[in-house]
């Protein structure tokens, strides 16, 4: 039985949320934001033995958190969570699911797949340490090329990039370019909701030189600002900035909801 969750279900799912990856797992940090956001919903046996959340906003539904007790796995219980959200979008007339599964996880794959979605994008995930520094250039963007720049991330979803997007970002400083021989470079800054002091940057790199003007802006800007963090998503590899440490690879999957 699939139902909204409630805060005693907590304890029981954290059981199975514990290494989910191999650093361990992020849900016992964001389940009260996502209990508080809403279309957070367990699988429920005896007790939860699944859980999935989802966000919806303009057109397109985020499906996140997908988890599902390794004792009741191969029980098609993710599938019926991500179907049932689906249902929900199609009554609200939303028109597209999106979600974030790690390149190597081929069982979770393998069910989106089995469920009609398909690979849109692959992003990667770099970390970078705030550290003072006054050796870039930079500029504060007031435009971007949306067929380059088609999402930013924030909090870890994916949302589209609109002229609305761009004008509130630009008012707060918070879209960031470099241009060197004429190849530009463009980061969006956002703070992560789920934990303090992270800064979370969707950076689109046109050139090494010009991205690497961003990251040293986004050091310092972090070192000036409090940040303990940085993280970095991006669809192109940066393996050739020794600043940077890759952390994993994602697919962005996409559904049409007809």
């Amino acid at each position: 039985m699939i139902r909204n969750a409630k805060p005693s279900d907590k304890h029981q799912v954290l059981k199975f949320c514990q290494n989910t990856f191999s650093w361990g797992d992020y849900v016992e940090h964001v389940w009260d934001f996502w209990l508080s956001e809403g279309l957070l919903f367990v699988f429920e046996k005896q007790s939860p033995v699944g859980i999935c959340h989802a966000l919806f906003s303009k057109d397109q539904i985020w499906i996140e958190g997908i988890r599902v007790d390794p004792d009741s796995r191969k029980q098609k219980i993710a599938s019926q969570l991500v179907q049932h959200i689906e249902l929900l979008g199609k009554q609200n007339n939303f028109l597209l699911s999106l979600m974030l599964i790690d390149t190597e996880n081929l069982i979770s794959l393998s069910m989106a797949k089995s469920l009609q979605y398909k690979i849109y994008q692959t992003w990667n995930f770099y970390s970078l340490e705030p550290k003072k520094n006054s050796n870039f250039d930079i500029i504060f963007a007031k435009s971007l090329d949306c067929n380059v720049c088609t999402h930013y991330v924030k909090s870890w979803r994916w949302f589209p990039i609109d002229d609305d997007v761009v004008s509130e970002f630009s008012k707060q400083n918070k879209i960031i370019q470099s241009k060197i021989d004429g190849k530009v470079s463009t980061a969006i800054l956002t703070d992560s909701e789920h934990f303090d002091n992270t800064l979370i940057v969707s950076l689109f790199s046109g050139y090494k030189k010009s991205t690497l003007q961003i990251i040293l802006f986004l050091q310092n800007f972090a070192a000036q600002n409090n940040y303990s963090r940085i993280q970095i998503l991006t669809r192109e590899k940066l393996s050739n900035c020794n600043l940077l440490e890759h952390k994993l690879s994602f697919h962005l999957l996409k559904k049409q909801l007809d």
